[in-house]
């Protein structure tokens, strides 16, 4: 009984600390540069990439006899 007192918090406090390393050892690298999108292309772009899912939605929101 004693080993399940003392067992289920040492397992709880290893599986922290191996998630820890992890965690600090498997970072993603910061990016430095900074992109500025162009509007004009892509305001264009999502307009014409919307048009089905907006057909589909105002399919969805009739109601059918």
């Amino acid at each position: 009984m004693l080993w399940l007192v003392i067992g289920g918090p040492a397992t709880v406090v290893v599986a922290s600390l191996v998630t820890g390393y992890i965690a600090m050892r498997g970072q993603d690298p910061v990016l430095m540069r900074e992109e500025v999108p162009d509007t004009s292309a892509t305001a264009k772009g999502a307009a014409e990439s919307m048009t089905p899912a907006v057909q589909a939605r105002n399919h969805a929101a009739t109601a059918k006899p």
